[in-house]
């Protein structure tokens, strides 16, 4: 149940990312690594870091458990009406929360990018765009509640479709507005603004099929909902510590030379991928199935359920980090360097690239271990592995700012996510929540195993298809997709052989 759900998104987030691939190389064709692609993507970043704070974080994380109880307990009217509670209050404050930011748009601006301060024009091009983009939270937050709705119903794909909406309409901005308006910037964060619109009606319309779209109420601090504020409160807390993070980046990224948000953003990109398919996958098919099992008291399928999420993050992250360390520059050379995208810009980001997949297999591990406190009501313990992580990534900034630069700052992330995941794994073995099987014990040396010997064999074939990586467009395109086909069959095969999956499982994950 737990992997065919975590399919069923990570298909749609699978579709949502090659889209996302495609607008990010338009981005790159438009924009490049230049002052205006470092203005559009702190404004998108801006409502991206409130929604995941307020919205898809604290918000979802503590709803979706009280909502699957009450849906479980007392049935769909009951659970509806405490949707509809919910709604009334979180749609008032997200208003006033966006009315205030537009009012104090430049003073955030100069919080969060303080190196554009000293040039006007980019600071002004910054401003101006994040109005734009800002009232996105406001949909988006919207968007959380409905999906949160349809997954605990075990409908997943709707939500998880939505952010190709998103992607559409930022492929449709560009392609048709980046040439006659003022920037492709512009384009860009008008189509941001479209997108979240269309987004929460795409979201309305599936409640509303399944019967369960919250009506709106005049708001009322009900006990269900106070007892949600209270146990958003610490989880606020602790996502506000993650998100505290990608401000720290954010802010010493705006202290480097131009293009350096830029740097940042598209190795985030194609770290998104394997992030965004897997982690999200499993983090958001493992809560709800959590939930039940808890509130039921099934403690031998908790931990198992448990034990199979980290087995399956492991098995579809460290081949992936292996492989994006070894062909770093294939990759963003193919996907990006094209128009305002030179060869340096391709140098620097498949460095930062590199980096960033050190920790790929953390930041899906963290998605698969905080659903083990998240289900059982338990916001406090993430809050405080969060927040020593959170320490640990400023300091190691500050270290690494001055010898690496912008490879500094994904190097301090990487570190901080690992530190953050030994505490989460820590602290719930230590509450009994979580006991590696005999069956993950056997498996996971294994996978690493696997894993080791795919990467030695993408050095090997990355060297042998070297004149083609450097040739025409469409040479570095089959050599590029010939490298991942190469390492995606080089890993099953010695997975199967060493006993890490077994072709069964092999057979079953590919068909879902």
């Amino acid at each position: 149940m737990l992997m065919r759900s975590a399919a069923t998104v990570g298909g749609f987030t699978m579709l949502s990312r090659v889209l996302g691939f495609a607008r990010d190389i338009l981005i790159a064709l438009f924009l490049g690594a230049s002052a205006a692609g470092d203005a559009f993507f702190v404004s998108f970043k801006l409502p991206n870091l409130f929604r995941r704070l307020f919205a898809e974080g604290a918000f979802n994380l503590a709803f979706v458990p009280l909502f699957t109880e009450s849906l479980t307990a007392h049935g769909r009217v009951t659970a509806k009406a405490f949707a509809e509670d919910v709604l009334s209050v979180l749609l008032w404050v997200l208003l006033v929360v966006v009315v205030l930011a537009q009012i104090a748009m430049p003073w955030l601006m100069l919080l969060i990018a303080p190196g554009f301060s000293g040039d006007p024009v980019k600071f002004d091009l910054t401003v101006y765009l994040a109005r734009l983009t800002f009232p996105y939270l406001l949909f988006i937050s919207l968007v959380s509640l409905l999906s949160g709705v349809l997954n605990s119903l075990d409908r997943f794909a709707a939500a998880a479709a939505a952010p190709v909406v998103l992607n559409l309409c930022l492929i449709g901005s560009l392609l048709v507005f980046a040439r006659v308006g003022q920037t492709p910037a512009h384009a860009l964060a008008w189509g941001v603004a479209a997108a979240g619109v269309l987004q929460l009606l795409w979201l309305v319309w599936n409640c509303k099929r399944e019967n369960m779209l919250p009506r709106l109420r005049l708001p009322r601090l009900t006990p269900a909902v106070k007892n949600l504020l209270v146990l958003m409160l610490p989880a606020v807390i602790g996502a506000g510590v993650v998100q505290l993070n990608l401000v720290v980046d954010m802010v010493i990224a705006s202290l480097l030379p131009n293009g350096s948000v830029s740097h940042l953003y598209y190795a985030d990109r194609v770290v998104q991928l394997p992030l965004g398919v897997i982690g999200v996958a499993i983090g958001t098919a493992l809560l709800p199935s959590l939930s039940r099992q808890v509130a039921g008291r099934q403690t031998e399928d908790a931990l198992n359920s448990q034990n199979r999420a980290i087995e399956y993050a492991l098995l579809l992250t460290l081949p992936a980090a292996a492989a994006l360390s070894v062909v770093s520059v294939p990759i963003v050379h193919v996907l990006f360097e094209r128009g305002a995208f030179d060869a340096s810009a391709t140098a620097t980001t498949a460095s930062v690239l590199a980096a960033y997949s050190i920790g790929l297999p953390a930041f899906v591990l963290i998605k698969a271990f905080a659903p083990g406190y998240f289900a059982r009501k338990d916001t406090r313990t993430p809050v405080r592995a969060a927040m020593w992580a959170l320490i640990a990534n400023v300091v190691l900034n500050l270290v690494f700012m001055k010898p690496f630069g912008v490879v500094g700052i994904a190097l301090a992330s990487v570190v901080s996510s690992w530190l953050n995941v030994v505490l989460l794994a820590k602290g719930l073995h230590g509450l009994g929540y979580f006991r590696p099987d005999r069956l993950l014990r056997r498996r996971a040396p294994r996978i690493v195993f696997a894993s080791m010997v795919m990467m030695v064999l993408l050095f090997a074939f990355s060297k042998v298809l070297a004149p083609w990586l450097g040739g025409e467009f469409g040479l570095r395109v089959a050599a590029l997709f010939g490298l991942v086909l190469a390492g995606v069959c080089s890993f099953m095969v010695v997975a199967t052989v060493s006993g890490a999956m077994s072709w069964r499982e092999l057979k079953a994950i590919l068909t879902r």
